[in-house]
């Protein structure tokens, strides 16, 4: 993979800022570094990476927290609509460090809030108020749960109507258990694209076989390394990973 890498044309982080997806369609796809290889390859003409600072697989550090009583987690087990997500995002290479806020509507849409931080304390007054104005949660019912690393490309087509994120090397560790997971040759492709407008990228996916699936990094992170949570929603989905993994 690394050497298809090379033979994109690159675009900046200023550039990318042109991208403005108003209307924006958000899917996920699960396949393999192998497949996703071959994607690379068919799309290299279609499509800018993204780099930075002569980087364009970016290393990418999150930890997520819950309540102790994982009502996260189990609002996004049972499917709720107005779900949300707490976790803090590092830029690897920067050090540049977010805290978000990510709530599902029932419209399926995601909404993001973030604020830069310089640590992971959410008792400080800044965090509380952030968090009071965006989470439904008291920060004194918040623990952190669940670390993972990851590497990232980005794609952008070159008629500025769509990103693509492209996550490898997943690896999770269970801050409460204390118990690590790695995902192998496991490859998620979001595609984030400005309404219906024309992808080129979907073609491709077709043609390799490579269909619609949702991924929850922290769901799946979770139920993958702490046995005492409720996972019975989430086999079908933890099975197709395995079948993809085994093809």
């Amino acid at each position: 993979m690394n050497e298809v890498i090379t033979m994109y044309e690159p675009i900046t982080l200023a550039e990318m800022n042109e991208v403005k997806l108003m209307n924006r369609i958000d899917t996920k796809f699960v396949t393999t570094v192998q497949k996703l290889t071959q994607l690379l390859q068919m799309a290299k003409d279609a499509y800018w990476m993204q780099e930075v600072d002569g980087e364009r697989n970016l290393a990418y550090d999150t930890t997520y927290f819950d309540t102790k009583d994982y009502d996260m987690y189990s609002e996004h087990l049972h499917g709720h609509t107005g779900r949300q997500k707490l976790r803090f995002r590092t830029y690897v290479s920067s050090g540049l460090q977010f805290m978000e806020v990510k709530t599902k509507n029932n419209h399926n849409r995601t909404k993001k809030k973030r604020m830069a931080v310089a640590d992971m304390n959410i008792n400080d007054s800044e965090k509380k108020q952030f968090l009071h104005d965006h989470l439904r949660y008291a920060p004194d019912d918040l623990q952190p749960a669940l670390n993972n690393h990851f590497k990232r490309i980005t794609l952008v087509n070159k008629a500025k109507t769509e990103r693509l994120t492209i996550d490898t090397s997943l690896e999770f560790h269970n801050l409460v258990t204390g118990l690590d997971c790695e995902m192998g040759n496991l490859a998620i492709i979001e595609l984030k694209r400005d309404g219906m407008c024309y992808s080129p990228i979907l073609d491709m996916l077709r043609q390799l076989h490579i269909h619609p699936h949702s991924f929850s990094k922290y769901c799946m992170g979770s139920a993958l390394s702490n046995d005492h949570l409720a996972s019975n929603r989430f086999k079908p989905k933890l099975n197709d990973i395995r079948r993809i993994l085994l093809n």
